[in-house]
């Protein structure tokens, strides 16, 4: 199986697999401190309706689905500053919406949904050197973002009045924050698909909490599980023929149950 190795599309898609664990496990990390999992759904879901407008408009669908993704976050701080709904109301129905929109919309434009599947589930096998380079190129950038937010982010994951009271601008981190997680939306459409993508956040994040003492510390092991993850799937999707994308996640979702006995966390 190691023969698959020598294959430039399997090489690829490991660099483009791995450039998304480097970024989803810490981004995952927050994710999960904060409970935003729900949240990271929609700007998945909104994800798919910018790349619906993008082949409609004729223009890059990773741009369309971090605009869509970014003006979805921005509604829906605005409806809950009106306090009329629960947050989590409020999501499902963001959500549900700009999926069924988003499925729609492809589906005018290209006259079927189903030729536009590794949207949905990704396709990593089919990543070019060109797409490798992207993919590690705005990871740099996230990973930028994400250490000038590192400390800031910790203070309001742990108190978001007492962060606010030090004087961090609370609303302007959040949304510097769903700017990344926009990028990696993004840039995971190739890799585990839209559908998916909460999944590789949050799964390895959710692992390495039960193993880590500090967020530093979860934040290199989510990176890690990430990695394997994406690696057993890779090797998985080579031996037995099944679709990279979902066995990433279900790679992911095995190591999370191998640490259940591993860790007292919850």
């Amino acid at each position: 199986m190691l023969d698959i190795l020598s294959e430039p599309f399997f090489r690829r898609a490991i660099m483009a697999g791995l450039a998304v664990a480097l970024v989803a496990g810490p981004i995952g990390c927050f994710i999960v401190w904060r409970r935003m999992a729900y949240f990271g759904e929609t700007l998945a879901h909104a994800g798919l309706l910018g790349a619906g407008l993008g082949l409609l408009f004729n223009v890059n669908i990773a741009v369309g689905a971090i605009v869509v993704a970014m003006i979805l976050a921005l509604v829906l701080i605005a409806l809950r500053r009106q306090q009329q709904l629960a947050v989590d109301t409020i999501l499902g129905i963001l959500s549900h919406t700009a999926l069924a929109l988003g499925v729609v919309v492809i589906g005018l434009v290209t006259g079927a949904v189903t030729g536009h599947l590794d949207i949905l589930f990704g396709d990593v096998l089919t990543v070019s050197t060109a797409d490798v380079w992207t993919v590690w190129g705005v990871t740099a950038l996230a990973l930028i973002l994400l250490g000038l937010l590192w400390r800031r982010m910790i203070a309001i994951s742990v108190h978001e009045d007492l962060a606010r009271a030090e004087g961090i601008n609370v609303q302007r981190v959040e949304l510097l924050f769903t700017l990344l997680i926009a990028f990696v939306v993004a840039i995971s459409m190739k890799i585990v698909g839209l559908l998916l993508i909460t999944a590789l956040t949050v799964i390895p994040a959710a692992a390495a909490r039960r193993l880590s003492a500090t967020p530093e510390g979860m934040a290199l092991l989510s990176i890690v599980f990430a990695a394997l993850a994406v690696l057993a799937g890779l090797f998985m999707s080579a031996a037995w023929g099944t679709v990279a994308g979902p066995s990433i996640v279900l790679s992911a979702g095995l190591l999370f149950v191998l640490t259940l006995p591993l860790g007292r966390r919850s």
